[in-house]
C-alpha cells in the first residue's frame, strides 16, 4: 500500500508540473455573464472560470493582457476589470477593479496595469503587497471620445492608443509609470487615414493598423514614419509581432499576412500565409505560437499556430466558441 501511495502521489506531482509548464492560450466569452477561457497550446479547453462582471465589448483589441502570473479581462459591461492569477496550470479569480470608463483594452508595463476605456486611459499602480491598486494614479481624458477608443499599449515614457474615429495618440507617463497630462495627437497621420484600430509595440516602436484604409503604419516618439499597403488583403486590424516578423489578422478577408520589419521598413513578405475560418477580431504571438480569434455573433473561434524559424505558420488546433468572443492571448509555460 505504500508504493502504491508513493507512485500515486508522484503521478499526481508529475501531472502538476506538466499543467504548470503549459503554454497557454486565453480568451473570454464576453458574454452578460463573462467568463475567461482557458485552452493549451492545442486550443483544448482546460479552464472555464467567472469574470464576476459582464462583457459585451466589440470592436476593439486587446481584452485581455497578461503578464507572469498576473491577467487582466475587461468587463465592459460592467465597467470594471477581472483580475486574475496563474496557480500552475489553472488561473484563481482574484478581484475586480472599477475603471473610468467602460473598459475596452488592457496593458501591462512599468508596474502598472494601463486601462483603455470608450472615453479615458487610465493607470493602476502594483505593489507587491497589495497587487493591482483599485484606484488610479493617473487618468486622462481620450482626443475624441466618441466611444470608438479601440486599443492601448506600452513604449518608453507613454502609452499609445486608437480611436477608430481617425485618431492615434500618446499619453506621457510619470518616471515611475502613471499617466500624467492630456492625451496628444501624433504628427503625420496620413491624409486618407480612416479606423486606426489595432497595435502592438516594441521599444520605441508602436506598429498601429489603419483598417479601413488598408493600411499598418509605423509610430515613433509621436509621430508617423512609415505607412505600408495591405495589397490584396483587405481591412489589417490586429496585428503580432515574431522578431522580424508582423503578423496581421485581415478582416474581411479572412486571412493572416505576413509583414518582414526592420528600422523603419514594413514589408509585406507573404500576403496570405493563413487562412481562418471567419472574420478575425484579435490576434497574439509569445513563445512560438500565434492565437488568432474569429468570428461574431453567436459562433466564434480560436485557432492556433505553430510559427516556425521562418514565420511560416502552421496550425495546432481550432477552438468553436458560442457566442462573440473577444481578446486573445498568449501566455507561456511558468
Amino acid at each position: 500500500m505504500r508504493t502504491l501511495n508513493m507512485k500515486t502521489v508522484a503521478l499526481l506531482a508529475a501531472a502538476a508540473a506538466a499543467a504548470s509548464a503549459q503554454t497557454l492560450v486565453v480568451t473570454s466569452s464576453n458574454a452578460a455573464s463573462n467568463q475567461l477561457l482557458v485552452y493549451n497550446a492545442n486550443a483544448k479547453l482546460v479552464q472555464t472560470i467567472s469574470t464576476q462582471g459582464a462583457g459585451g465589448v466589440s470592436g476593439n483589441a486587446g481584452g485581455i493582457a497578461t503578464s507572469q502570473k498576473q491577467l487582466a479581462v475587461v468587463n465592459f459591461g460592467s465597467t470594471n476589470v477581472a483580475l486574475f492569477e496563474r496557480a500552475g496550470g489553472v488561473y484563481a479569480f482574484s478581484r475586480t477593479i472599477p475603471a473610468a470608463s467602460s473598459p475596452v483594452s488592457v496593458a501591462f508595463g512599468n508596474n502598472h496595469l494601463y486601462i483603455l476605456g470608450s472615453t479615458s486611459v487610465e493607470s493602476h499602480n502594483i505593489s507587491s503587497a497589495s497587487g493591482v491598486s483599485a484606484t488610479p494614479d493617473g487618468v486622462a481624458s481620450l482626443v475624441v471620445a466618441d466611444g470608438s477608443a479601440a486599443q492601448v499599449g506600452v513604449v518608453p515614457g507613454q502609452l499609445i492608443l486608437t480611436e477608430k474615429s481617425n485618431a492615434i495618440e500618446t499619453v506621457n507617463l510619470t518616471a515611475d509609470g502613471a499617466v500624467t497630462g492630456p492625451a496628444t495627437m501624433v504628427s503625420n497621420i496620413p491624409s486618407n487615414v480612416n479606423a486606426p484600430f489595432g497595435l502592438v509595440t516594441r521599444g520605441n516602436d508602436a506598429y498601429v493598423t489603419i483598417a479601413h484604409a488598408n493600411e499598418i503604419s509605423l509610430v515613433r516618439n509621436d509621430d508617423v514614419l512609415t505607412v505600408t499597403g495591405s495589397g490584396t488583403q483587405m481591412a489589417p486590424c490586429w496585428v503580432a509581432l515574431d522578431g522580424a516578423f508582423l503578423f496581421s489578422s485581415n478582416s474581411p478577408s479572412m486571412t493572416i499576412s505576413r509583414y518582414a520589419v526592420y528600422g523603419a521598413e514594413i514589408v509585406q513578405d507573404a500576403a496570405v500565409a493563413a487562412t481562418l475560418n471567419g472574420d478575425p477580431t484579435d490576434i497574439a504571438y509569445a513563445t512560438r505560437l500565434v492565437g488568432v480569434l474569429d468570428g461574431s455573433g453567436s459562433i466564434s473561434h480560436l485557432s492556433v499556430f505553430n510559427v516556425d524559424e521562418d514565420g511560416n505558420l502552421t496550425l495546432k488546433g481550432v477552438a468553436t466558441i458560442s457566442g462573440a468572443a473577444n481578446g486573445v492571448a498568449v501566455v507561456p509555460a511558468q
